[in-house]
């Protein structure tokens, strides 16, 4: 373990942070990582192969759990004890999720591996809304091939050649498994719209690949939110941190909430403040370079927090750009019931837990018939995997029955229920940031943020297509919808922060007017702190930030990395 002096202290430990240290640490720099949650080794906490019949209330979503007794998330969620935030009294919902474990989200998320496309890194030069980022695809393109190949993501095949959905060259991806009965079926439905279906690209072994040694393939047999004990889906407490702690350059404190970066005489950063969740205590450690990796709320309540004579509103915000443009991902979520997949013969479906084809969005030259700008793709559920609570959806509520007469009922009907999410891009506005709270503090006395929230008419428009396309699909396919559907977007859209995709806060630009840091993530006010998280991102595009996320902070660590060889930190 690296012992001090630290060349680089790096906060957080998810996609950002953990690649930052893999990096960091194999080009041969001492860094102390400082994560503010528990730690957590899947390994020997994943529940593998454990079935919802086994887990208390069989697995049900409760207060301290949102997404199930077996979700990897420990420690944290919507609420995070001892660590409230506020929403402004004027501002639509949002909520916020925070992990606050060792590997962050990436332990939890979805493993949907999207690139963001040529036209998402100019979007303002297209239609005139959002801004552009400082670099092209081009210039993210190599590092997003270096992720795929490190992390192991689906998808491998001829070439699409769709607008806008970047193919990887070959050798990028591994094999796609195939389509499982329920996606070959709901994909004849849109391919009738004229709408292409793809196969995903999910960050989950397929095959081996000689980067992956101590990773086993895929088994297809517990969901990936759980987290992997042999190390088949990506997620940065497997695939990133322990090549980092082999170079012996890493040293890892959990329960460590950064608060605060220190600056010294000069003005640069010399080390952080935080306080230890389990003892109160209050620390600070020192390194030549600052990375800020801990998520764009975060990491933007770090800055803002940040005060000093030379910077009275908060680290590098001279300009009033920390925690604005916030961004989520639109979405929303409608479902189908079908007579066609009824009373099917028991099989197999589970398959990897992400989705084996999606629907990439369809209609770049297409928004001025649509009525807005910009798109979603579609993410589709179902199948007959294993059942939990939620097998209740299949029978309507004008429907009574029990005993034999109801498992007949449920056993017929299982697995002819899909589901259709859309994931949506967001235009930012001004409507959206956080801001320090004047008045609540955390437990420890350090202010909270206060959210401000409002959609546009552009993603709300955008909702409304999406229940108009799920609907039309649902017909076409012989299905009816289950539930009541409201076609008003301003109403069926997500709340913010619900699809957990938040970005934006810190984005990197060409000048320190309009952005916090630089193309490679370094802060143009203090030129030895970085930010490699989601706080970077320009745009929001409706690819999933995930993949993008980590080959931004490899781009910007190996920038920090040639400067510290070049004693330029």
């Amino acid at each position: 373990m690296a012992a001090e002096p630290y060349d680089v202290i790096v906060v957080g430990s998810g996609a950002g942070g953990g690649m930052s240290a893999y990096h960091l640490t194999r080009s041969g720099l001492k860094v102390l990582m400082l994560e503010a949650g528990r730690n957590y080794d899947p390994v020997t906490e994943t529940p593998m192969y454990n079935i919802p019949a086994e887990a208390p209330l069989r697995g049900v979503s409760t207060p301290d759990k949102p997404f199930g007794f077996y979700d990897a998330t420990v420690d944290g969620g919507w609420e995070v004890p001892n660590e409230p935030y506020t929403v402004a009294e004027d501002s639509q919902p949002f909520i916020w999720w925070r992990p606050r474990m060792l590997g962050g989200r990436t332990n939890h998320w979805g493993r949907i591996s999207l690139r963001f496309g040529p036209l998402d890194f100019k979007p303002r030069s297209r239609d005139g809304l959002g801004y552009d980022w400082p670099i092209t695809y081009d210039d993210l393109a190599p590092w997003y091939d270096r992720v795929e190949k490190l992390i192991g993501v689906t998808g491998a095949g001829p070439p699409l050649g769709l607008t806008n959905t970047p193919d990887s060259p070959p050798g990028c991806l591994l094999e796609s498994p195939p389509p499982r009965a329920f996606e070959l079926f709901y994909a004849k439905g849109f391919e009738a719209m004229g709408i292409p279906v793809a196969p995903m690209h999910g960050a989950v072994l397929t095959g081996e690949v000689e980067q992956m040694e101590g990773r086993n393939t895929c088994v297809f047999a517990t969901p990936c939110g759980r987290g992997c004990s042999i190390g088949a889906n990506f997620q940065s407490t497997t695939v990133l941190i322990p090549p980092a702690l082999a170079t012996k350059n890493l040293a890892i404190v959990t329960n460590a909430l950064v608060y605060q970066v220190d600056l010294d005489a000069a003005g640069k950063a010399k080390g952080v403040t935080y306080v230890d969740r389990v003892t109160g205590q209050h620390r600070s450690a020192t390194a030549r370079a600052i990375v800020l990796a801990a998520g764009s709320g975060e990491t933007a309540r770090i800055l803002l927090n940040s005060k000093s004579a030379k910077f009275p509103d908060g680290l590098c915000n001279a300009h009033g750009m920390v925690g604005r443009y916030l961004m989520d991902s639109t979405g929303l979520n409608v479902t189908g019931q079908f007579p066609a997949l009824e009373g099917l013969p028991p099989t197999n479906d589970d398959g990897m837990s992400v989705s084996h084809t999606y629907v990439p969005w369809w209609g770049y030259d297409r928004h001025a018939e649509l009525g807005f700008p910009r798109g979603y793709h579609i993410e589709i559920g179902g199948g007959r995997g294993m059942p939990s609570m939620g097998v209740a959806r299949l029978l309507g509520d004008d429907e009574t029955s029990v005993g034999d007469a109801l498992r007949d009922r449920l056993r017929q009907r299982y697995g002819s229920l899909i589901s259709f999410n859309g994931r949506g891009e967001m235009i930012p506005n001004d409507d959206c940031y956080c801001e320090l709270d004047p008045d609540v503090k955390d437990k420890w006395g350090i202010p909270v943020l206060r959210f401000h929230w409002k959609w546009g008419e552009a993603e709300t428009r955008q909702a409304s297509h999406m229940v108009t396309t799920f609907l039309e699909v649902i017909d076409r396919l012989g299905g009816t919808p289950v539930g009541e559907v409201e076609r008003d977007g301003r109403k069926a859209i997500s709340k913010g922060g619900e699809m957990i995709h938040e970005v934006g806060t810190a984005r990197m630009g060409a000048s320190e007017t309009d952005s916090v840091v630089n193309q490679y993530g370094q802060a143009w006010a203090v030129p030895n702190l970085f930010v490699t998280d989601g706080a970077v991102l320009v745009s929001s595009p409706d690819k999933n930030p995930t993949l993008s996320i980590l080959a931004l902070a490899w781009r910007s660590s190996d920038h920090l990395a040639t400067l510290a060889k070049r004693g330029e930190l």
